[in-house]
């Protein structure tokens, strides 16, 4: 090993201690070049699976050239850190209860862009003022990468059936985050896959969204239904929506591998506000202020009081026949916008049915 070489490899165990103490779990180095996932991806933009994310389309090939994004970066910093809140309600508990509405466990606490960001942006400065300056660019979903192909060539974990990326030693429950660099550190070994005949993600979905194992369609994913779609639901798949008003974790929750996930460290992925079991009732009934106030510095706060409120309505038409809930709906009603409105009479439809 030359000089460089070992100074450089010096640097990088340095690097991954400090990312620990930093509260990342794990810190992977790979290269930029990915043109069997370029060429994913462009398939799942020709075939319209992205829905109305029309940036997807927009950025193209950006996404899977990261030194298009770096002139002149030969690595990518990879990190993960683990979000999965211990203290809250279990989560198969919430799906189970009608009258609660179900949060994607990511979203329970704080928004978890501005704290991966602060910590990948302090190890940024930290590296410079230690070797000098370099270039480099951090990214927590600010730029257009693929994070996940970028993670398994890290040797952070293989991408699963469901298209997260899983570890061995840490489940699925964890964020990811980047710093492209010119520097050239010594890369990692990818991960290998280990998902071999199990397909309970793809059964799991509630929405059929998994059409083939890796192949997602945006358009059928509840995630994307309550959070990236900013028009109505289609009607057809409400009702399997159920009591999902912010995302959808099915996939993961029954993937074997998260037997081995890890509670999240980082005091700001605690619970916030009830969010693991919020009465649905009481949510309807928030003003938009009460939306602002508690939902600031929430990942929820992105999607604006409107998406919030159509969700719940959505929810609260899967809910079994209540007149309570039907009051609830009513009363909202007055002061809804068209979107929320037109939500708001299917659920009381579907509450009149049932009865």
């Amino acid at each position: 090993m030359t000089e460089p070489t070992l100074e450089l490899q010096t640097l990088k165990t340095e690097l991954a201690r400090r990312a620990r103490e930093l509260g990342f779990a794990r810190l992977g180095v790979t290269g930029v070049e990915l043109p069997e996932d370029e060429q994913h991806l462009l398939r799942w933009l020709e075939a319209g699976l992205h829905g109305r994310m029309h940036y997807m389309q927009r950025h193209g090939t950006l996404r899977s050239r990261p030194a298009q994004l770096l002139p002149a970066a030969v690595r990518v910093i990879s990190v993960r850190m683990d979000y999965w809140p211990a203290e809250a309600r279990a989560a198969e508990a919430v799906l189970a209860d009608p009258a609660a509405g179900y949060v994607s466990r990511y979203a329970l606490g704080r928004d978890y862009h501005k704290v991966m960001r602060a910590a990948l942006a302090r190890l940024a400065r930290e590296l410079a003022a230690r070797i000098g300056a370099f270039g480099y660019r951090v990214c927590v979903d600010s730029a257009p990468v693929l994070e996940k192909a970028l993670a398994r060539n890290a040797g952070l974990g293989w991408i699963g059936k469901h298209t997260n990326l899983i570890a061995r030693e840490a489940g699925s429950w964890f964020f990811l985050g980047e710093i492209l660099t010119d520097l050239p550190l010594p890369a990692d070994p990818p991960a290998s896959a280990h998902c071999g005949t199990c397909t309970a993600c793809i059964s799991a979905c509630p929405t059929a969204a998994i059409i083939a194992p890796y192949r997602l369609d945006a358009r059928r994913c509840i995630s994307y239904l309550t959070i990236e779609l900013d028009g109505a639901i289609p009607v057809p798949l409400r009702p399997a929506i159920g009591n999902r008003i912010y995302g959808c974790d099915d996939c993961q929750l029954v993937c074997p591998w998260n037997k081995f996930a890890r509670a999240a460290t980082h005091p700001d992925f605690k619970v916030r506000h009830g969010l693991d079991a919020p009465r649905l009732s009481e949510l309807i009934a928030w003003s938009e202020g009460e939306f602002d106030a508690r939902m600031r510095g929430s990942a929820i706060y992105r999607i604006g009081y409107e998406r919030w409120s159509r969700n719940i309505a959505v929810a609260l038409g899967n809910a079994p026949p209540d007149p309570a809930v039907r009051a609830a709906l009513r009363q909202r009603r007055a002061q809804a916008s068209p979107l929320v409105r037109e939500h708001i009479d299917w659920a009381l439809a579907r509450q009149a049915q049932k009865n």
